[in-house]
């Protein structure tokens, strides 16, 4: 039987690449191939990661070749909402105002992801600087709703829960001030977390409003969401309000 691998759950999928029935690289080339056939609908993404996606891919697949132990989310590929920090990668937060700029360190978020053997995909659409309820007012596209395209996903995390919902990415983070998380998630049928505040760390967030920004993960199950949040949780000496 053929096993439709974005079908997988980021849970099953880890734990596929940790015993070698799927590899990392298979895995990230599923998705891509999903992302390259709906992506000019959805779109949902502002940059793909894809060549260095592919290389820690093929890295993590040398890694368990060599009985190295892999971490919990082994070869899952995530997209990031485009105002967190992924490093040597452009951070624009849907404006024309931070075009060109490259992001000089990880994000908090982003390095447990990559230290867990997540693969980071790509950066995803949102309304711009996260003010908005309908990715409609990103300055570069217009997300779709992937359920259907004559309606909005929502916002600001449009991008992130388009993606997560059209399993463009296997979960995606995204950002809640004033529910960019809570509602795309409901206008696209994805499960979105908003943490308790404090309990993931805003650094490397570009701020909206620091007293209320969280971080959070879009997932297709709860279990998943619990285990997005096992990784990117817990106390930051660089957040101050961690």
């Amino acid at each position: 039987m053929t096993i439709d691998i974005t079908s997988l759950s980021a849970l099953r999928l880890s734990e596929a690449v940790r015993k070698g029935e799927i590899s990392a690289e298979a895995s990230l080339n599923a998705y891509f191939a999903r992302i390259e056939w709906l992506e000019p609908t959805v779109k949902a993404f502002l940059a793909v990661t894809k060549d260095s996606a592919l290389d820690q891919a093929r890295l993590l697949d040398r890694k368990r070749q060599k009985g190295e132990k892999l971490g919990a989310l082994a070869g899952v590929p995530v997209a990031l909402k485009d105002n967190i920090q992924l490093k040597d990668v452009e951070t624009t937060c849907g404006s024309k105002i931070l075009k060109g700029h490259i992001a000089a360190y990880d994000a908090t978020v982003t390095r447990r992801l990559k230290e867990s053997d997540a693969v980071i995909i790509g950066k995803t659409n949102l309304d711009e600087f996260a003010m908005g309820s309908s990715t409609e007012n990103s300055a570069f596209q217009k997300t779709t709703n992937p359920w259907d395209s004559a309606c909005v996903p929502g916002g600001s995390s449009g991008g992130s829960a388009a993606a997560a919902a059209a399993r463009l990415c296997a979960f995606s983070l995204g950002s809640d001030t004033g529910g960019s998380i809570r509602q795309p998630a409901a206008f696209c049928g994805v499960v979105g977390l908003k943490p308790t505040y404090g309990m993931v760390s805003r650094y490397g967030l570009v701020a909206f409003a620091s007293s209320l920004d969280q971080i959070g993960p879009f997932t297709r199950t709860v279990e998943d969401s619990a285990l997005a949040l096992s990784v990117i949780g817990g106390h930051d000496p660089l957040d101050s309000t961690s």
